[in-house]
């Protein structure tokens, strides 16, 4: 099974929803990185449950505690080691589950598969192992922090539902986005969203939508020509997260409607270099940074775990019907937000490391 991300910049996450904790180790992280649990905690805070009342009302604190890697406030080079504590564990809650299959979820792939699985929540496949890709997205953020500081992101929820925020995603800021629960753009349209969450989740049901995320300032030349092209590590990094069903960057399918003298980002010189006028390339040429922003959308599912009566078959393969007991969102995309960045930091951070690898300081 497959725990580890990345080439240079490596990630192994482990742990299950409702065992003793989840976390993960680090590998490739320069030394000499200023680095403490303060440092990391913040987007634990906000991938946490029970932050607001449209996610999961799971409590859980999420205090990460730092095991090895790191002396005298900073990075040795070494694998770094962190882990989170489950202290709100209730695995009793899913014992239907060990006989029955919850539709849309892993369980019946899973058991397909392995012949063997941890029917506790998911194990493996819950939501909750997205703490360890958060550890080391936020060790990677801090990384560029000392070796490219110009580096900037910013993720937010553009749709839930049917509902599509209006703001243009080069003008959305961090202060606005964590200014409200849903994590959207314009504070004042958030509450029609609250409203929209709160009343699905009345009905026992959940929602979908998009998180978007623009990157700015990234070095020119990150990627590859050919297989390990930027836009396809970040598709992979991004469907690899729970519920994540779709990855379009730039014009995505949208630009299948222009014609080609529509699309193209005309070049223009502004000083010493070289920039578009348009952006529909969405920061990504041939695979490889150009040095303009990176914009890309994210599609998650509505959460497969919902409180309606549904038909499912036992584990014997008899028809059954499962209401799902726990506690689960109604809608993932707030949540989602430090997750999407979080993986964008760890395929920027391993590209970033593999271009100097290959190419030098520029």
């Amino acid at each position: 099974m497959a725990n580890t991300f990345g080439h240079l910049y490596r990630v192994t996450t482990w742990g299950e929803s409702h065992g003793g904790g989840v976390g993960a180790v680090v590998d490739g992280c320069p030394p000499q990185i200023p680095l403490a649990e303060n440092d990391i905690q913040p987007d634990l805070d906000r991938r946490r449950p029970g932050q607001s009342k449209i996610v999961t009302p799971r409590k859980e604190a999420d205090r990460c505690e730092i095991l090895s890697g790191v002396f005298g406030g900073k990075t040795l080079g070494t694998p770094i080691s962190v882990w989170v504590r489950n202290e709100d564990a209730r695995p009793e809650a899913y014992r239907e589950m060990e006989t029955m299959y919850r539709p849309s979820h892993a369980d019946y792939t899973y058991q397909a598969k392995f012949g063997i699985r941890n029917w506790q929540g998911g194990g493996r496949t819950s939501a909750r192992e997205t703490i360890g890709r958060v550890i080391g997205g936020s060790i990677a953020k801090k990384m560029f922090g000392q070796l490219a500081p110009k580096l900037r992101m910013t993720a937010f929820v553009r749709q839930v539902g049917t509902i599509t925020a209006r703001a243009p995603a080069v003008g959305v800021s961090y202060r606005e986005v964590e200014s409200n629960p849903v994590r959207w753009p314009d504070a004042k349209e958030a509450a029609e969203v609250v409203k929209l969450i709160e009343r699905v989740r009345s009905e026992g049901d959940s929602v979908g939508g998009i998180v978007e995320c623009v990157i700015k300032g990234c070095p020119i030349g990150l990627g590859e020509p050919v297989f390990d092209r930027l836009e396809a590590d970040l598709a992979k990094a991004m469907m690899s997260l729970p519920a994540s069903k779709g990855f379009e960057i730039g014009s995505g399918f949208f630009g299948v409607r222009l014609r080609g003298s529509e699309h193209n980002d005309e070049f223009y010189m502004e000083g010493k270099r070289v920039r578009t006028r348009t952006n529909r390339s969405g920061g990504v040429q041939g695979g490889i940074s150009n040095g303009e922003d990176i914009v890309f959308r994210v599609a998650f599912k509505p959460v497969a775990t919902i409180s309606k009566a549904q038909k499912t078959v036992d584990v014997k393969g008899k028809s059954a019907e499962l209401k799902a007991r726990g506690r689960h969102d109604p809608c993932v995309l707030p949540r989602a937000v430090p997750m999407v960045e979080a993986m964008s930091w760890l395929v920027l951070a391993d590209h970033y490391l593999r271009d100097r690898a290959q190419m030098g300081s520029r």
